[in-house]
C-alpha cells in the first residue's frame, strides 16, 4: 500500500476536524472524553480571570474618574474659600456697600450692653 500523502487527504482531514468540531465530536474523536470534565473546569477557570480582570479595570477607571473630580472640586473649594477670604476684610466689605448704595457704615461707637 502506498502511504503518501496528497493535498487533497490534508483538505480532506481539516474538512472532516471543522466538521467534528461543529457538531461536537472533535473532542471524543481526539480520546479525551475523560477529560471533559477537567477541560470544562479550565474553560471556567479562564472565564473567571477574564472576567475578574475586566471588573477590577472597570473599578479603576471609576476611580481615575473619581480621582480626577476630586481635583477639580478641590479647585473649585479652593477658589471659594479664597473669594470667602478676601470679602470677609473690612474695607472689601465697606466697597461693597458702598457700591451697592447701602446706608450701613461702620460703628462709631462701641456697642452699648442691653441689661434685663
Amino acid at each position: 500500500m502506498d502511504k503518501t500523502w496528497k493535498i487533497q487527504d490534508l483538505g480532506r482531514g481539516l474538512a472532516n476536524s471543522l466538521g467534528a468540531m461543529l457538531r461536537g465530536e472533535f473532542l471524543l474523536r481526539l480520546n479525551v472524553g475523560r477529560y471533559f470534565i477537567h477541560i470544562v473546569y479550565a474553560f471556567f477557570l479562564i472565564a473567571m480571570v477574564i472576567w475578574m480582570s475586566l471588573m477590577i479595570e472597570n473599578t479603576m477607571t471609576k476611580v481615575e474618574h473619581g480621582k480626577a473630580e476630586l481635583r477639580e472640586l478641590e479647585i473649585v473649594h479652593t477658589q471659594k474659600v479664597f473669594d470667602l477670604v478676601s470679602l470677609s476684610k473690612r474695607s472689601s466689605v465697606r466697597n461693597l456697600l458702598e457700591q451697592k448704595g447701602s446706608k450701613v457704615t461702620e460703628p462709631t461707637e462701641p456697642a452699648t450692653l442691653i441689661v434685663k
